[in-house]
């Protein structure tokens, strides 16, 4: 959808359609009402989970009326922002997720853009930057938050390295990793998706320049992480 045209004859900007995904209503509505006062947005719909916004985008998908940005919270029940983003980017790859979460964990921060977020925004940001985040990501452009910015220069200034380049709860899935659990059985103790879960160990492996989840065990013996087996 366009907006109209002004009576200079100039087109004007196309219409973001926007698709609003987070398990509190009071925040889907509180977006919802900033963003339809602005001419350049429309909300095409609400969604409280992952579940429900990939049943949304299907249907809405079948009626030619895809919206062109989805707003998506971290943690949600029945999927999570990680698992739904992924799962938008592999059914949708011509659709952008901003993620907008309470959460500034750097482990958050980068499964979210391994899954393919186009932004990444924290909840205490102001609306403009939100808006700002939304057409970014129309056009196919990356917008970070500038703490999570910050962050990530930090990261490739200075890269940390061995156990100090893992989050904590890398270092929990690499403990989970050497007691010889699975990807699945991780996600459950951790109360996390197997895509997340699977994405930590993916990440531990890659930080400790490792191979195999065997040598990861041994590593996490090694430097006292969990105890040897008996």
């Amino acid at each position: 959808m366009t907006a109209p045209t002004p009576d200079d004859g100039e087109p004007a900007d196309p219409v973001v359609r926007v698709l609003i995904v987070d398990d509190h209503a009071v925040v889907r509505r509180g977006i919802r009402a900033y963003l339809e006062v602005l001419d350049d947005l429309e909300v095409t719909a609400e969604a409280a989970n992952g579940v429900e916004a990939l049943s949304k985008l299907g249907a809405l998908s079948a009626h030619g009326e895809l919206p062109d940005v989805v707003l998506v919270d971290l943690l949600m029940p029945k999927m999570d922002g990680v698992a739904t983003t992924a799962r938008i980017r592999e059914l949708y790859p011509e659709l952008r997720t901003v993620v907008l979460t309470s959460f500034g964990e750097m482990e958050r921060v980068h499964a979210a853009l391994a899954a393919g977020a186009s932004g990444y925004l924290l909840k205490d940001a102001e609306p403009t930057e939100v808006v700002a985040a939304i057409r970014a990501a129309a056009r196919g452009e990356v917008f970070l938050d500038p703490a999570v910015a910050r962050q990530l220069t930090q990261e490739m200034v200075s890269p940390p390295t061995g156990l100090g380049s893992l989050t904590a709860r890398e270092r929990d899935v690499l403990a989970l990793v050497a007691h010889g659990r699975s990807n699945q059985e991780i996600a459950d103790d951790l109360v996390i998706s197997e895509r997340t879960a699977r994405t930590h160990v993916s990440n531990v492996l890659r930080k400790l320049q490792l191979t195999s989840r065997t040598q990861a065990a041994l590593v996490a013996v090694r430097q006292g992480l969990v105890p040897p087996q008996a």
